[in-house]
């Protein structure tokens, strides 16, 4: 009944949040002492990345130092761990097993060294392990089911133990081993059927059990928040091991995969598009055999292919704010798909803007996107009671106090019109009224006033790429002209003095999509 209850008023206050929060004039009222408590910061504990291969590239290593400076991401997840181009999996002339792990080792140490994890995502097949020939992508990704399930448990058990011997079981306990990536997208990711997915699972959590029963693995990694109840209800029912669920969803209206970037789509008009997923998937666990499970959304984003220009627009700064604080605590992490365009599904890309996944782009340009993370990441580790839905506001332990906010407009016209045609055009935002920031509380003294600012034209590289023409090529001169202009410093910077009254006031103009950033600094 408890757990009912609880579900009816995370329910209840979602309903609150997907309400169009952005009125005309908007004032966010927070009192230093009164605190939520911690902050939850699910949203930096893990961050996507294209294939396993790719992250052996000296550009790629140097963006995830960057990101992982400025962002803090814990955990990184990818596909192709298993794949021919890592070399893990063959097998001699009788058909025994040979294991290799070196570039996977290169690959893990390199992560391992920036104090991050992996978040290990098993596939796909090594094609002397495969059933068949099928692939997905431009590198051949085979999807697949093992010849030999018995080889692929030992193949899962083999790598599980090389993990420990080479990390150690500590460090190990503290990683996430996901079996698979969306095989519920058949043709697809899997060519099997639901049951031969179960199955996979099966023995690859033996596998990793074997080694050691305290490691966590799960799934079932599926697209569109698919198949949570079958998976939970498949091993409970034959005694499997399951440590968490894992699932993604993307906010766009129509399918699930576009494997080569030639789709089009729109942005999901739903104003509880992701987040309705995630509160379901939730909810499926609660109601389900096994309710403490954690919950990962291992992909999400505002669209599922990576040829969608929303993801270099200013647009996309707002949008991931808006939908990680409607997701609110219903997830354990929401890792969004992915760092950076050097990301090879549908081959290598011919341009530098071609609305790729990444929060970078290939020659390490940030775009919007990159600055809601970088944004978050200054966030204090304690909450303040905060009434308005479109805002964070915390402090830490200096006295220090952060106020995140923006506006979220769904501005695309709709059905009729592709992201492709719509968000590659010069789009201006409109004025939205005035906002105004109160913070009562706060200790007397000297400050140090940071704004920082996202939006039409602020930290902004697409519309600088826009307005030199959209080169299919960036010259070295171009590249650091729009590095050094969306470097995501302050917009303002001022000393401020807080009086015994203990009030900070400040009224400024805000538009459509427009995230802003007041942090204030204790001298």
């Amino acid at each position: 009944m408890k757990r009912i209850l609880i579900l009816l008023v995370l329910i209840h206050s979602i309903q609150i949040i997907g309400q169009n929060n952005n009125a005309e004039n908007r004032t966010i009222k927070v009192d230093f002492n009164k605190t939520a408590g911690k902050l939850n910061t699910m949203f930096k504990e893990c961050i996507g990345a294209g294939r396993a291969n790719e992250g052996l590239r000296a550009d790629w290593q140097q963006q995830l130092a960057l990101v992982k400076k400025e962002c803090d991401f814990k955990y990184i997840r990818f596909h192709g761990l298993l794949s021919d181009d890592m070399a893990v999996y063959r097998e001699d002339n009788k058909g025994n097993p040979e294991y290799n792990y070196q570039y996977v080792d290169v690959l893990f140490d390199y992560i391992v060294s920036l104090k991050m994890k992996p978040f290990v995502e098993l596939g796909f097949m090594p094609n002397a392990l495969a059933s068949g020939k099928e692939t997905i992508f431009w590198w051949k990704g085979n999807v697949t089911p093992p010849k030999d399930y018995k080889k692929w448990e030992d193949l899962i058990k083999n790598l599980t133990a090389h993990f420990t011997e080479r990390y150690g079981a500590e460090e190990v306990k503290t990683w996430y081993f996901e079996v698979w990536n969306e095989p519920n997208l058949t043709p697809g990711f899997w060519t099997g059927t639901q049951q031969e997915y179960f199955k996979l699972y099966d023995y690859a959590a033996r596998g990793i059990k074997a080694v050691n029963p305290a490691y966590k693995v799960g799934g079932p990694a599926t697209a569109g928040a698919g198949w949570v109840p079958e998976t939970i209800a498949f091993c409970a029912k034959n005694n499997v091991p399951l440590d968490f669920i894992s699932t993604h969803t993307y906010g766009v209206n129509q399918g699930y995969l576009d494997e080569f970037g030639t789709s089009g789509t729109v942005l999901s008009p739903d104003v509880n598009s992701v987040n309705g997923d995630v509160i379901n998937s939730r909810k499926q666990i609660a109601e389900s055999a096994k309710p403490n499970l954690e919950l990962h959304y291992t992909e999400w984003s505002s669209s599922y292919t990576p040829s969608d220009p929303i993801h270099d627009s200013y647009h996309s700064a707002a949008y991931i704010l808006q939908k990680l604080k409607q997701v609110g605590n219903a997830a354990n992490s929401m890792s969004y798909w992915v760092f950076t365009d050097i990301f090879e599904e549908a081959g290598p890309r011919f341009t530098p803007f071609h609305g790729g996944f990444g929060l970078l782009n290939t020659q390490g340009i940030k775009k919007p996107a990159y600055f809601s993370y970088y944004l978050m990441n200054k966030l204090g580790e304690i909450e303040l009671q905060n009434s308005d839905k479109a805002s964070w506001t915390s402090k830490n332990a200096k006295g220090d106090v952060q106020v995140l906010l923006w506006d979220f407009t769904n501005t695309h016209p709709g059905d009729k019109v592709w992201n492709q045609t719509y968000y590659i055009q010069d789009l201006p935002s409109k004025e939205k009224g005035k906002v105004k920031v109160e913070i009562d509380g706060i200790q007397k003294g000297k400050y140090l006033l940071e704004i920082y600012k996202v939006g039409y034209k602020v930290n902004d590289a697409y519309a600088d790429y826009l307005s030199m023409n959209k080169p299919s090529q960036l010259t070295r001169e171009q590249v650091k002209s729009i590095k050094d202009k969306n470097n995501g410093a302050p917009i303002s910077t001022e000393k401020i003095t807080i009086d015994a009254k203990g009030t900070f006031s400040r009224e400024f103009k805000i538009n459509e999509n427009d995230v802003v950033m007041l942090n204030l600094i204790k001298q």
